[in-house]
């Protein structure tokens, strides 16, 4: 290799979501703006103020790994496992030996495990610890999508777990984007994770009050940047990407979706739940991403919101968009996928990431549905209600995340060759 920075392109995806079981799957829910929240039914939810979610329906962790494996692994965990083969078969990246040492594995989660400690608990509570399974650290703690992931396809290069809230799975493709420049892995696993669906978790996010009680109506539940948007609604999912050295995928002639051109993170320094009002931090994130590119806001088509429809986030994120595109913000083309899969957490940047991605090769848009009622405060181009055709040459994914975490990863069209 020469001296020069080596550039990191994404030749593979795989996504388990509310609207899909696959990349397709996901990406045609997305463009016909199919809701994927529904009615809570992973545990009695009947004495919470809030019953709806968007969860991942029909998964069987059978199909990717066996018995044996699966009960020593959490759901986060499982669903990582098969978007990375899903993402690894897109890419039709053989791993030999030789590529297996040189591929890393970040896979980024805000809870990890967190259903397993909810299992086990009662049994502590009962007056019985030694019926505690000892595989408990194994299934709670974080790291353990990506050792699963690690393990499963033998993967012995770079291996780290991103805990960013929010901001996890876009923080995962940075440090994804890092790796390939510095020369410590020439192929990576990137992407976010999440699965905590509990009764434990869900008691803590009704007295947070942050999530849509929209519980009549569960597919208008989830509202960003309309008027009477009342909270998220919380999800599930994961999505995976092969991110890759160029020259390598060029070499095996592998299908490029686009170039991982730039990220940057930045810390609000504000509140543990709150954004900025001023979206200033946020707005610096972006302009960041898009100096790391190399790149300017004139080259943005496509800004994929973090857009959580709580009345702060989006006026905030709205005003940041502003800040970081000036006079580009008033015609760029604002999506907000949560609209359709609710805010999957530890996994929403690398969503975001997805979108972008894949509006890059089909010039099409997915909607923000239910904005039926524009916000007067949010005033841009949400590509409302319907999908859009429109090239896209470059797209921002935002991620902003509980306690300020914000990062921001640019991608950007390949040149044909």
């Amino acid at each position: 290799m020469s001296d020069l920075p080596r550039r990191a392109v994404i030749t593979g995806i795989g996504a388990l979501t509310p609207v899909g079981l696959s990349t397709s799957e996901t990406w045609a829910g997305l463009l016909a703006g199919r809701s994927g929240v529904r009615r809570l039914t992973r545990f009695d939810a009947s004495p919470f103020p809030v019953r709806i979610a968007a969860d991942v329906q029909g998964f069987d962790p059978l199909r990717v790994m066996s018995r044996k494996r699966a009960r020593r692994t959490a759901r986060f965990a499982q669903l990582a496992v098969a978007a990375s083969e899903e993402a690894l078969r897109d890419a039709g990246l053989s791993l030999a030996p030789e590529t297996q040492e040189r591929t890393g594995v970040t896979i980024a989660t805000a809870l990890g495990g967190v259903d397993a400690l909810d299992l086990e608990a009662p049994r502590l509570r009962g007056g019985a610890p030694g019926r505690v399974t000892p595989l408990l650290l194994p299934l709670l703690i974080a790291n353990m999508a990506a050792s699963a992931v690690s393990i499963q396809f033998g993967i012995r290069g770079p291996s780290n777990t991103s805990v960013g809230a929010c901001a996890s799975g876009a923080i995962a493709l940075m440090e994804a984007l890092r790796w390939i420049q510095t020369g410590e892995a020439d192929y990576v696993l990137a992407g976010g994770t999440e699965a905590a669906l509990t009764p434990s978790v869900w008691a803590a996010l009704c007295s947070l009050g942050a999530l849509s009680k929209r519980n009549d109506a569960p597919e208008a539940a989830s509202r960003p940047f309309d008027r009477d948007r009342d909270g998220f609604v919380y999800g599930e999912g994961a999505v995976v990407f092969v991110v890759e050295r160029e020259d390598l995928a060029r070499r095996r002639e592998a299908r490029v979706y686009a170039e991982l051109a730039g990220a940057a993170m930045t810390s609000d320094a504000f509140h543990e739940t709150a954004p900025r009002p001023d979206g200033d931090v946020a707005a610096r994130a972006m302009r960041l991403a898009l100096a790391d590119a190399g790149a300017s806001a004139h080259d943005v088509d496509l800004v994929v919101a973090h857009g959580t429809g709580t009345p702060l986030n989006d006026i905030a994120e709205t005003v940041a968009i502003k800040q970081a595109l000036g006079a580009r913000a008033r015609t760029v083309a604002v999506s907000a996928p949560k609209s359709m899969v609710g805010h999957l957490i530890g996994a929403a940047g690398a969503l975001a990431a997805l979108v972008g991605v894949l509006a890059i090769r089909d010039g099409a848009i997915p909607p923000t549905i239910n904005l039926d009622h524009p916000d007067p405060s949010c005033d841009l181009d949400y590509v409302p209600l319907r999908a859009r055709r429109a090239p896209v040459r470059l797209a921002l994914a935002n991620a902003f995340g509980f306690g300020g975490q914000n990062c921001v990863v640019a991608v950007r069209a390949m040149p044909a060759r």
